[in-house]
C-alpha cells in the first residue's frame, strides 16, 4: 500500500518542473509538486524512514513558500501538521496548524482552517491544556463537517479518542472510536486503522487495570490483546513498520504485565531492529527502553 504510493509518488516527482507549475497551479488549484513531497513524506514515514521523511517533508514546506501561492502552502502546512503529529512533536504541530490557521482565515479557505484548528487541539491536549485543547477538536472538527469534508475524519476521529484517553474518559474515548471503526467497516478509509485497534486495545487495557484481578479484567486483556494484534497485522500487510512498531510496543508492554518478558521481547526486537534511521525519534525512544527493559527482565533460555 505505503510502498507502491511511494513509488509513484517518486515518479511524478521525476516528471515535475518547478518551471511550468504556475501554468498548473491555474489549471488545477494547487501545485503538484508540493503535494507529491508532502504524500511522499507521509509515506516514508508509514515505511519507517523517518529521517528522509522529515527531509521531504521540509522539501515541501520550502516549495511551497518559494511558489508564493497561498492555497499549496496551506495545503503544505497542513500536511506538516499531520507529520509531526505522528512523530508526537507537539509543539512542531502546533506551529504548523496556527501557520495554516491564520493563512486559511487571510485567504477564505475554511476547510483548512478547520483542519487546522483540529491538529492545534491535538497539540493542546498533547501539552496538557486538555479542556481547551478538546474544546478546539470538537470546534474543527463541527467546521470540518460543515465544510462537507471527508478526507482523513477517521484520523481525526482517533486523534479525539486519544485526548478522551489522556483525561481518563474511556467511555468516550471507546465511543467515538466505534465511530471509526463504522467508518474503517465502510471501506472509507483504511491507512489508520492500525493505530485505531491499538488504541482500542490501550482503553481496554486501561479498563483492566481498574478491575484489578477479576474474571472481568483478564477477559478485557483478553480482547486488548487481541486488538493488538489486529494492528500488528493491518500494519504488516499495509508495510507501515511506524504503526508495527506502536501495536508491538504496546503488545509487548502487555506481555510483560502478564508475566511473559521473553514473549514480549521477542516480539519487540526483530521490529525494532529493522529500523535504521529515527533513533531520536519518539516511538522509537520507546521501543529502546522497553527492550533494555525486558532484556534485563526476560527468564534466561532453558538448558
Amino acid at each position: 500500500m505505503f510502498a507502491s504510493a511511494r513509488e509513484h509518488l517518486e515518479h511524478v516527482l521525476d516528471l515535475y518542473d518547478t518551471q511550468r507549475s504556475h501554468s498548473r497551479i491555474l489549471l488545477h488549484g494547487d501545485d503538484a509538486g508540493v503535494g507529491c513531497l508532502s504524500y511522499l513524506a507521509i509515506a516514508q514515514w508509514f515505511l519507517g524512514y523517518t529521517d528522509q521523511a522529515l527531509e521531504r517533508m521540509q522539501a515541501a514546506l520550502t516549495l511551497a513558500r518559494q511558489l508564493e501561492h497561498p492555497f499549496s502552502l496551506a495545503y503544505a502546512l497542513i500536511a506538516a501538521a499531520w507529520f509531526y503529529q505522528y512523530r508526537q512533536e507537539a509543539q512542531a504541530t502546533q506551529a504548523c496548524a496556527e501557520e495554516a490557521i491564520a493563512l486559511a482565515h487571510e485567504q477564505g479557505i475554511p476547510m483548512r482552517a478547520a483542519q487546522g484548528t483540529i491538529m492545534r487541539g491535538w497539540s493542546l491536549t498533547a501539552q496538557g491544556q486538555h479542556e481547551e485543547g478538546l474544546a478546539q477538536m470538537h470546534q474543527g472538527l463541527a467546521a470540518f463537517r460543515a465544510t462537507g469534508g471527508e478526507l482523513n475524519r477517521t484520523y481525526y476521529i482517533v486523534l479525539l479518542a486519544e485526548a478522551y484517553g489522556q483525561i481518563e474518559q474511556t467511555d468516550e474515548g471507546l465511543r467515538v472510536l466505534t465511530e471509526a471503526l463504522a467508518d474503517v467497516g465502510s471501506g472509507r478509509e483504511r491507512w489508520w486503522e492500525a493505530e485505531l485497534h491499538r488504541l482500542r486495545g490501550e482503553f481496554l487495557c486501561g479498563q483492566a487495570s481498574r478491575m484489578s484481578h477479576t474474571k472481568d479484567s483478564r477477559l478485557l486483556k483478553v480482547e486488548a490483546g487481541q486488538c493488538f494484534q489486529r494492528a500488528l497485522d493491518v500494519a504488516r500487510r499495509q508495510e507501515a513498520k511506524s504503526l508495527e512498531l506502536r501495536a508491538a510496543v504496546r503488545f509487548a508492554r502487555l506481555w510483560q504485565s502478564q508475566g511473559n518478558p521473553r514473549n514480549a521481547y521477542e516480539l519487540l526486537a526483530p521490529v525494532y531492529e529493522w529500523f535504521t534511521e529515527g533513533f531520536g525519534t519518539a516511538d522509537l525512544m520507546d521501543a529502546k527502553s522497553l527492550l533494555n527493559e525486558l532484556n534485563t527482565d526476560k527468564i534466561p533460555p532453558t538448558a
